[in-house]
């Protein structure tokens, strides 16, 4: 015969654990990962660190200087200058995964970035975008996105203020295109 103490005590224990379940769910929800959690090494030397842009919308494209896109670095830059001021920040991660169209090193990066498009916003260094080498940047986003994984240069990934990927743009999608401004300006609204 089973005493009332450990009828009460099974029964509680019993109440508790879709709680304690639902709960455990309810936190890793809670922190789940998001894009300000993840550094890149500047072009320039140092870190960019995402975490310094929290709650600022984030455009990151991963970049080429030898691509038939690389001209988007003009366009690039032209978002950067009308939205920073408002808080987007746009960050170029030179990649040599698509074509080998990044031969080169840091001088080379930065006089097709600097010299010729005459970019001001943050450049990475050279970055594995793609593969078991990707930046854990790239993981996560692929992670969050498995359809919208980057399947050349100039791929665009727009996350928003809450540090979760807002949208996706294909290399063939230019900067300027409206999809692209009217996507940044409803994360900075």
């Amino acid at each position: 015969m089973i005493d009332r103490r450990t009828m009460i005590a099974t029964m509680a224990s019993a109440a508790a654990l879709p709680f304690a379940a639902r709960s455990a769910q309810a936190q890793a929800a809670m922190s789940r990962m998001t894009a300000y959690g993840f550094s890149f090494q500047s072009l320039k030397g140092g870190d960019i660190r995402l975490a310094d842009y929290a709650g600022k919308p984030l455009l990151v494209v991963n970049t080429a200087s030898l691509c038939g896109f690389t001209p988007q670095y003009a366009g690039l830059q032209e978002i950067w200058t009308q939205f920073r001021e408002r808080g987007l920040t746009v960050i170029g991660v030179p990649s040599n995964d698509f074509g080998a169209q990044e031969p080169g090193g840091a001088s080379d990066i930065a006089q097709t970035a600097e010299h010729t498009y005459h970019v001001t916003f943050p450049i990475t260094v050279k970055t594995s975008v793609k593969g078991p080498n990707a930046h854990p940047f790239y993981k996560w986003a692929a992670a969050e996105r498995p359809a919208d994984v980057p399947g050349w240069n100039f791929h665009k990934y727009l996350v928003g203020r809450d540090g979760y990927l807002a949208d996706v743009f294909s290399s063939r999608v230019e900067p300027a295109d409206t999809r692209v401004i009217t996507a940044i300006s409803r994360t900075l609204a």
